[in-house]
């Protein structure tokens, strides 16, 4: 990977006591934050609003279509402004895709330690938002700037959607099929990077992945057997298929041996690199998880509840289109990924069971 445009020799992970979405409020305490009495504005033209855990909100303008609006911001996951740009508008960009829709606009969100790090710097992470943003034909319009405690960045982005194409996190069937775009492991990485000990390879790795859109999402929304997805960030694999499997009143066994990895991730899982947003995803949902016999638990433990950032999309389909969704992936270089790493079931007594 080449070095950013703006290179720089200062670590700005340094700043900040999070790293990309694993600074997320855990699962358990965000559902206790986002609860109310309130009735609030009763509208029929929104779709898609904050009763469920949908990616984005969405909004019918009429004519079979509708706006899909989110933001998202976070610390720094890696050391270079640069990437650090280039990485959050790549994930606040994925919300949008994650509903199988078309990005048109987006808004810079910026909080700066403006005593402790140089405006040059900042101006640094807009360059590389502004080069995700022209990847993914979208213009940087504007945004709001505060001074803050630590370096936070993010975007709010407008996309469109033909509303016969929209995905929910929550429509998935009993019998899909379930797939991943993106191998897991970039929390174990980010934390090497954060103790100073990853390799140059690594991280080349990591921000490769990262900075990657999830422009997929639009061309996977076209297919009607596709019929859930979301994309996996703070709360990891497991937390995220969670919020899949009981948004649809399901269960779901994953295959422990099909689920991409990051490979030089277990190198560092070795020398127990797990965030601290680990643990505190995995308390949240612990109870709610089944390993079969064989697994290698404690391994197992530390990848699925990784917290990732701008991590793959995770997808359901019927089995009679699967081959339509993996002939889509592998036209799209994604050919490694055409495996389904598990399948939706009826509702059990716990709601993942992980299978070797």
């Amino acid at each position: 990977m080449p070095s950013s445009p703006t290179s720089t020799p200062m670590r700005l992970t340094e700043y900040s006591s999070g790293a990309g979405c694993g600074c997320k409020i855990a699962p358990a305490v965000l559902a206790s934050i986002l609860q109310t009495e309130q009735v609030g504005v009763l509208d029929k033209k929104l779709l898609v609003g904050n009763h469920t855990n949908d990616d984005a909100a969405v909004y019918d303008i009429g004519n079979g279509m509708a706006t899909i609006s989110t933001t998202d911001f976070f610390t720094p996951i890696v050391d270079d402004p640069f990437y650090f740009g280039k990485i959050a508008a790549a994930n606040a960009i994925s919300d949008v895709y994650a509903m199988g829709g078309k990005p048109f606009l987006s808004i810079a969100i910026l909080g700066w330690p403006v005593e402790k790090l140089s405006p040059s710097i900042a101006q640094q992470v807009l360059e590389g938002a502004r080069a995700t943003c022209t990847e993914a034909g979208i213009s940087l319009a504007g945004g709001h700037s505060v001074d803050t405690a630590e370096p936070l960045f993010g975007l709010a982005v407008t996309g469109m959607v033909n509303i016969q194409h929209l995905k929910r996190n929550h429509t998935a069937q009993e019998g899909d099929l379930i797939f991943l775009t993106k191998p897991i492991g970039v929390g174990i990485l980010s934390t090497a990077q954060k103790r100073g000990v990853i390799s140059s390879t690594a991280t080349d790795t990591m921000i490769q992945q990262m900075s990657q859109l999830n422009s997929i999402g639009q061309s996977l929304g076209l297919i009607q057997g596709v019929t859930a997805m979301t994309d996996v960030t703070g709360f990891g694999l497991l937390g995220h298929l969670i919020e899949m499997t009981e948004g649809a009143g399901l269960s779901a066994e994953i295959y422990y041996a099909t689920i991409p990895v990051i490979e030089s991730c277990k190198e560092y899982l070795a020398q127990r690199m797990v965030p601290d947003a680990t643990y505190r995803n995995w308390n949240s949902y612990s109870e709610k998880v089944q390993f079969e016999k064989g697994v290698n638990v404690m391994e197992a433990f530390s990848l699925l509840p990784d917290p990732q950032t701008n991590g793959g999309l995770l997808f359901t389909v019927s089995p009679a289109a699967a081959e339509e969704a993996i002939e889509l992936l592998k036209l799209h270089g994604y050919g490694q990924f055409v495996r389904p790493i598990g399948k939706m079931m009826a509702q059990q007594p716990k709601t993942i069971e992980v299978k070797i």
